[in-house]
């Protein structure tokens, strides 16, 4: 008699495991997310199992003060935005995992990376295209690297045969969900079949000092998609955001081990592949006639950049006798707590106004920072009143009507006057440490005083 074939059930989210279908996930608490599949008999794979591939290098453990802790100098990629947001380049024998929405340009940037760093030997693994593919987009890159060797093959154990016998300088798998291991036997892609791929890569890197760039797609979520520790595994995590429809794409770290998580990349999308955009503020900033009411700039800080750029409102009488409330790019909610507070602390009747809220360059702001722009372009296109061109706002609104200060004054203020601006209002709160010269730092208590030093 055929004995039955175990099965278990795991989360597609998280990969937990359990003995019995659940509704919800009692590790992450997701539902409807409990698959079934057999059990996975390991033949001594990648994660685990016996070695046959060589001795094992021979390791103790080793005292703090015997741990050679010199800089060891990393390797440029040829790309400034994107050696900056590692921490300076490459550390040898990193694992980097970079994350994105469909068509965001995930591919273009992981094949842009050895069309710009020539002197490195690339091997660039990919498991979702052909390798004519690959040289057409190249082509249409404006690259022939003949340092960077393309290798379709989406079983693990040949595509680190492969590494092993080139030993290159880079290595770059696109992607790793399509990636899969003979020791087991589910689908490409799945929850064990991630996990296992991780785990080769990762000993692969260590053992051999090669860093590897890992391409991974995302769930409609907008997370990564596979069991989260992939993410605990990699050394560095990367989200390439932005609009499929629009130009500009960032690169953002969640998690970097040898470098800042305050930082980001901002690129454009060309048709010649993505370039590095050095100074976003310049992108952002007005580019219409003066004398244009309902504008306003505003001082944002994403991570430890300063960004400067347009906020635009547009009010006007209420057509329909309900006033409408619509905000891009900003949230909605706090549109109306600082309607409300300009009805009640300052005096301004915006009831019976429809108002209409827009940031510039299909940015998504959430620095509360922003609140000051907003509050003053609303003012301006209530009053019709321009704003001069040569002013930008920094400052955070109450529910009491004060201005509160925002952190990290300095580097908004000295980002201000590099770009030309004259003045800019900040909380009188705020301790300006840096006064550079060429602009004026005006200081309000409250959205009165705001409204006196601006429009009077």
């Amino acid at each position: 008699m055929a004995t039955k074939a175990k099965t278990v059930f795991y989360c597609t989210s998280c990969g937990n495991e359990s003995p019995k279908w659940m509704g919800r996930c009692p590790a992450c608490g997701e539902w409807n997310t409990m698959k079934e599949a057999p059990v996975e008999a390991k033949k001594g794979g990648a994660s685990g199992g016996s070695r046959t591939d060589g001795a094992r290098p021979d390791r103790r453990p080793q005292r703090l003060h015997e741990i050679d802790d010199s800089q060891e100098a990393r390797i440029s990629l040829g790309m400034g935005e994107v050696d900056r947001i590692l921490g300076g380049g490459m550390v040898r024998g990193s694992l980097v995992l970079i994350g994105g929405e469909p068509g965001i340009g995930k591919s273009t940037l992981s094949l842009q990376i050895p069309l710009c760093s020539k002197d490195l030997r690339t091997l660039y693994v990919t498991g979702e295209e052909s390798a004519r593919q690959v040289g057409m987009r190249a082509r249409r890159l404006g690259g022939d690297d003949g340092n960077c060797s393309i290798f379709c093959e989406t079983l693990i154990e040949t595509v680190i045969e492969e590494a092993r016998a080139m030993m290159p300088d880079l290595m770059i798998v696109d992607s790793v969900q399509t990636m899969y291991s003979d020791t087991l036997d589910s689908a490409p892609g799945s929850v064990s079949q991630i996990k296992e791929v991780a785990a080769a890569l990762l000993r692969f890197a260590k053992e051999s000092g090669v860093p590897v760039i890992l391409i991974g797609h995302i769930t409609k979520d907008g997370f990564i998609a596979g069991p989260k520790i992939l993410e605990h595994i990699v050394d560095v995590v990367l989200q390439f955001e932005g609009e499929n429809r629009g130009s500009y794409r960032i690169l953002r770290s969640i998690k970097n081990r040898f470098g800042s998580t305050a930082e980001l990349a901002v690129f454009e999308m060309t048709g010649t592949g993505l370039r590095e955009v050095a100074n976003p503020s310049e992108l952002l900033i007005p580019m219409h006639e003066q004398g244009l009411s309902g504008v306003a700039i505003a001082s944002t800080l994403d991570g430890t950049r300063p960004l400067l750029f347009e906020v635009q409102a547009l009010v006007s009488t209420a057509a329909y006798g309900t006033a409408q409330r619509s905000a891009t790019g900003f949230d909605v909610r706090r549109l109306n707590m600082l309607l409300a507070v300009l009805e009640k602390r300052a005096g301004f009747h915006l009831g019976a106004k429809d108002v209409f809220l827009n940031m510039a360059g299909g940015l998504k702001v959430s620095d509360p920072a922003v609140d000051l722009a907003v509050v003053c372009a609303v003012l301006s296109s209530n009053f019709d009143f321009a704003i001069p061109q040569d002013v930008c706002f920094a400052g955070e609104v109450g529910l009491s009507g004060e201005i509160r200060p925002v952190g990290q004054v300095d580097r908004r203020v000295q980002e201000a006057a590099r770009l030309g601006y004259k003045r800019i209002f900040v909380s009188s709160f705020a301790k300006v440490e840096v006064q550079p010269e060429g602009i004026r730092v005006v200081k309000v208590a409250d959205v009165p005083a705001l409204v006196k030093a601006l429009f009077k």
